[in-house]
């Protein structure tokens, strides 16, 4: 009973959470913009995003075990994938633009959310779009705003790191910004109830997290990647690499990474 109890006094909270979200987005996105510079109304916007992400941290009972430095500047921030909570974990220390697959724009009260907050669809396999998006990240870094990506496109059950789409890097590259990459690490009974895999589909899934007691999470923010004289495919492997060294640490001894032996072989 008390387990029922505490389910449906969080999913009160998470309606009424979303529908603040809507009335942030809808109402007091377009006033700041309408009052203020564009420069402060974009503070302003982060700012509120922040603590919209914070409220979410809290009703799903995260526990963030952060470990690393922020970047001094503006970063191309690269992370595994695991789930859609990596973007609550992640997006509530610092202000950024996400770039997430395009699917996230068509979900329910999320994708309005998303599109408001000045998220960055990709569609996977268009080329055109792919360029498209890449003119877009590297407008936003010139504009000192931060993105946070997720070049797997895919999420994994956090036991591994697929393969890195470079793309992704050029623009950070072509306005010399900082690329930091960042691990995911859920852990407890988190480590296996995360992992947002396969047909999973977003409502069921929130309700699955909002029964877990809490979600413990261990954040990690690694060196900034030195990407002087190198290219997109370079940093690309080096920043997959520094992620899954970090990972492995924490997994079985005989765990090999067959990503790597692939891409050594290649």
């Amino acid at each position: 009973m008390k387990l029922k109890i505490r389910l449906y006094y969080k999913l009160f909270l998470i309606v009424i959470l979303f529908i603040n979200g809507l009335i942030i987005a809808a109402g007091i996105f377009p006033i700041l913009g309408f009052l203020n510079s564009a420069r402060e109304a974009n503070i302003k916007r982060d700012a509120l995003k922040s603590r919209w992400l914070r409220w979410f941290s809290t009703i799903v009972n995260l526990h963030i075990i952060k470990e690393g430095e922020l970047p001094e500047q503006r970063a191309l921030l690269v992370s595994n994938h695991i789930s859609w909570l990596d973007i609550i974990v992640i997006g509530q220390y610092l202000p950024a633009c996400f770039v997430a697959k395009s699917d996230i724009s068509s979900w329910p009260v999320i994708g309005y959310l998303a599109r408001q907050g000045n998220t960055i669809f990709i569609r996977r396999g268009n080329k055109q779009h792919i360029k498209m998006t890449a003119e877009k990240i590297a407008w936003l870094l010139k504009q000192n705003s931060n993105i946070i990506a997720f070049p797997e496109g895919t999420t994994t059950k956090g036991d591994e790191v697929l393969h890195f789409h470079a793309s992704l890097f050029q623009p950070a590259l072509l306005t010399r910004s900082a690329i930091q990459p960042v691990s995911l690490q859920y852990q407890g009974a988190a480590k296996e109830h995360v992992p947002f895999v396969g047909d999973d589909a977003f409502v069921p899934h929130l309700i699955k997290m909002l029964t877990l007691e809490r979600i413990e999470v261990r954040l990690s923010f690694l060196p900034v990647i030195n990407s002087s004289g190198k290219n997109r495919h370079a940093v690309s492997l080096e920043t997959r690499d520094r992620i899954w060294e970090k990972i492995s640490a924490g997994l079985p001894a005989d765990n090999s990474d067959p990503q790597r032996l692939q891409s050594s072989q290649g």
